[in-house]
């Protein structure tokens, strides 16, 4: 056993939004009815499998996705399988990336290529008959402004509203856009923006709320409150007590803890790097600009870290332009 931090943690219960606190909860096998009641939950409250409960699933290998670097140090994710072939990619997503609903897309068709299998009664050829697979994305952040690319790829800088309703969750398919139906339903993207979540334990009425409550307020409880005495809950509360946790897990949870507050300072130290830069140019230039510059300054410098982990995991240089927003030169001068 290695040697602990110190009293770092303060709290009774784990950090679901933690490497460790997320696949305690819902990556390990012996927990697995806690991913299953909150899979229950959500796609009832989504209306996406009407009278049709989840009854098991099995933990697929997500090491094929190939996640770079930095999206494995922001980016949690669990895949499974239930028992009639639906796939489920659940992950949490800490901070906000540029791009990263392409970023969501890019590891979908990831997965949906994975599943695909060569039928060697047929030659050899691609059997295109796909199980369907949602894609579900926890996000601690709500979603912000993104850079509009014009025709020919370049960033404009232009700043425009991505999601512009109030619910935190979206539930997004193919549809066709003349008629307005599902065009096509086996691939599904939900999207939820975890700090929209504001509801006191005494006004969550529906398993779906209680769960979105847990994971937004379970490091600040100190109790199982009454109204979560359902079964899933009782063993949820179990699962996440610190006290009970071995030596061993106890050092793990403090490293991954300590991954999720370095992550947040750098951000956050990026963010005001770039904000500083920007007011100094702005005592010449205006101070509403100088927020502007400082804003775009701190993007910058988050993009080159992502570009740099991208490239230190030998990504294409094409791939990693595409997903930052950097042109060649810049990300073959880093």
């Amino acid at each position: 056993m290695k040697a602990s931090h110190g009293d770092i943690v303060t709290t009774k219960y784990i950090n679901p939004y933690t490497d460790f606190g997320f696949k305690k909860l819902f990556g390990s096998p012996l927990n697995k009815d806690l991913l299953i009641g909150f899979l229950n939950a959500l796609f009832e409250e989504a209306k996406q499998i009407p009278g049709d409960k989840i009854l098991d699933v099995k933990y697929l290998s997500n090491e094929e996705l190939g996640r770079t670097q930095y999206d494995r140090k922001a980016v949690f994710d669990v895949l499974c399988e239930t028992e009639k072939g639906v796939k489920f990619h659940l992950e949490m997503q800490n901070v906000f990336q540029a791009f990263f609903i392409d970023r969501t897309i890019f590891y979908a068709a990831r997965s949906i290529q994975n599943m695909s299998k060569r039928d060697s009664a047929k030659d050899g050829r691609w059997d295109f008959q796909l199980q369907k697979l949602y894609s579900v994305n926890l996000l601690n952040f709500t979603f912000k402004e993104k850079e509009k690319n014009d025709a020919g790829g370049n960033n404009t800088k232009e700043i425009v509203n991505e999601i512009s309703d109030d619910d935190l969750m979206h539930c997004v398919m193919l549809k066709n856009v003349k008629t307005n139906k599902i065009f096509y339903d086996k691939l599904v993207f939900i999207y939820l923006e975890m700090p929209k979540f504001q509801k006191p334990i005494e006004e969550c009425h529906t398993f779906y709320e209680k769960w979105l409550f847990v994971l937004q307020n379970l490091t600040r409880l100190m109790e199982r409150p009454k109204e979560l005495q359902d079964r899933v809950f009782k063993k949820l509360f179990e699962q996440a007590e610190i006290a009970k946790y071995t030596a061993d897990e106890y050092d793990a949870y403090e490293d991954s803890l300590i991954n999720l507050w370095d992550l947040a300072n750098s951000n956050e130290a990026a963010e005001k790097k770039g904000i500083k830069i920007g007011m100094e140019k702005g005592e010449k230039i205006g101070i509403e600009k100088g927020r502007k510059e400082g804003r775009a300054e701190g993007e910058l410098q988050a993009k080159l870290a992502l570009a740099r982990s991208m490239k230190a995991d030998n990504m294409p240089v094409e791939t990693i332009a595409k997903y930052t927003g950097l042109s060649i030169n810049e990300i073959n001068n880093l």
